[in-house]
């Protein structure tokens, strides 16, 4: 939900600094999965 905020956002601005949350939310989210996944398999 927050990674669609942020991109929607800016494709409406066309701001940089937007676009780079956008890159480090999507980094989080997949780190977390990755955890995520590691934990269920122990």
């Amino acid at each position: 939900m927050i990674k669609q905020l942020a991109w929607n956002t800016f494709k409406e601005t066309g701001d940089i600094k937007t676009y780079l949350e956008f890159k480090e939310v999507k980094n989080i989210e997949e780190k977390m999965k990755v955890v995520l996944d590691e934990t269920i398999k122990s």
